[in-house]
């Protein structure tokens, strides 16, 4: 490992010198949905976005801390957190995101074979290739052992049939990691297995499901005689349920540094907004309550974005993420809702807009993502079953 002080000059030196001006001081709003892939789509080759990802993909910090073969940065847990430091002081959005980087990608790293590793690893690192992940059906949500999407044994392939539910942005996906049931006799969560499939596959194809907010993030994913190489089974045949807890960990703690990690380096504090809305003698904070709401939820903010600071540096040290993200995943996702909640009062009649004049762009925004947390709860396993997982297997209570 580098010495930190050099390293961090170097670093810092390579930032203020490679980095698009553009997006210094943005956050990482200034990247909100460029996840790379097949269908990535650029205002033209000097698109900032793209300019950035290439740049840091040649240096591997797209994912800083994973194997230089696979195009990562090889840096080691503190360096990585110097990296993110210098990064955020210049309020600089991530070169890359999405479920590659956060979710299958580390999976692969625990389970996938050299051959996975490479084929997949590498074009994620590049920005090759988008990811999205094949958990729920119809019938199969919070009780997820009962999937019945099946894979039918044809010798060196499987033969999928089934639907897939809530498989986020599936139709700007490359390839999905998919839950199926290769042996439905016996224990159910002994005859599921983690397989990966293209998108492009004949017999996959995607409906969208429109949301409450107008926005359409989520998909419905059906398989009809879809052939999946066997060679693309993560893990053993029937192993899958300990595949997917453990991809569960990595999502749960994803969800929790996206919602209730601080919001980026651009996220305006709650006092900020609420004297936009205010007289110019700032006569309504003097209300008592919501001053202490105000106060109590960036008290929250601030020391929960510690924790999960916390969380992102044992990861960078190898830790896997086990039971305990639920204990993240549920106070995120909740404190994000009251951040909301908190914002809607703040605006007051602003705050019911959807369309139309009276309303600027950031109020119809602000109205449509207070009602899209509502799902936040809901997505990557309710609040009820993630404190029904803390109740077990962090408190050890009883069944």
């Amino acid at each position: 490992m580098a010495d930190l002080e050099t390293f961090r000059s170097e670093t810092r030196s390579w930032l203020e010198a490679h980095a698009p001006d553009s997006l210094k001081g943005k956050g990482n709003n200034a990247l909100e949905g460029v996840w790379g892939g097949r269908k990535s789509t650029w205002t033209g080759p000097d698109d900032p976005r793209k300019l950035w990802l290439e740049r840091c993909r040649e240096k591997g910090w797209t994912a800083p801390t994973w194997p230089t073969e696979y195009g990562g940065g090889g840096l080691e847990a503190p360096e990585a957190k110097v990296l993110g430091q210098e990064m955020g002081a210049l309020r600089l959005p991530q070169p890359l995101v999405g479920f590659g980087l956060t979710m299958i990608g580390p999976t692969l790293l625990q389970f996938g074979t050299d051959a996975q590793k490479q084929e997949h690893l590498t074009q994620i690192t590049a920005g090759e290739i988008r990811w999205c992940q094949g958990y729920s059906e119809p019938g199969a949500g919070s009780d997820l052992a009962g999937l019945q999407t099946k894979a039918e044994d044809k010798g060196d392939h499987y033969i999928l049939n089934g639907t897939k539910i809530w498989t986020s942005y599936a139709d700007q996906a490359d390839w999905i990691f998919a839950l199926v049931r290769t042996k439905p006799e016996g224990k159910k969560q002994e005859g599921i297995t983690f397989l990966l499939v293209d998108m492009a596959t004949p017999g996959v194809s995607v409906s969208p499901i429109l949301l409450i907010s107008g926005s359409s993030p989520f998909c419905e994913t059906h398989f009809t005689d879809v052939k999946a190489l066997k060679s693309n089974v993560v893990s053993k045949v029937n192993n899958g349920w300990t595949v997917a807890k453990a991809l569960l960990g990595h999502e749960r703690s994803m969800i929790a540094d996206a919602f209730g990690g601080g919001g980026g380096g651009s996220r305006k504090t709650l006092a900020d907004l609420a004297r936009n809305y205010l007289p110019a003698n700032g006569a309504a904070l003097s209300d008592p309550v919501l001053r202490d709401r105000i106060a109590q939820n960036e008290m929250d903010t601030r020391a929960f974005g510690l924790t999960v600071q916390r969380a992102r540096d044992a990861a960078k040290a190898g830790h896997q993420p086990g039971s305990e993200s639920s204990l993240v995943k549920v106070y995120a996702t909740e404190l994000n809702q009251a951040r909301y909640e908190l914002m809607m009062q703040i605006a007051g009649p602003q705050a019911l807009g959807w369309e139309g004049e009276g309303f600027d762009p950031g109020e119809l925004d602000r109205t449509r993502e207070w009602l899209r947390s509502r799902g936040n709860t809901i997505e990557g396993g309710t609040s009820e079953v993630q404190r029904n997982i803390i109740a077990k297997h962090v408190l050890g209570l009883p069944d």
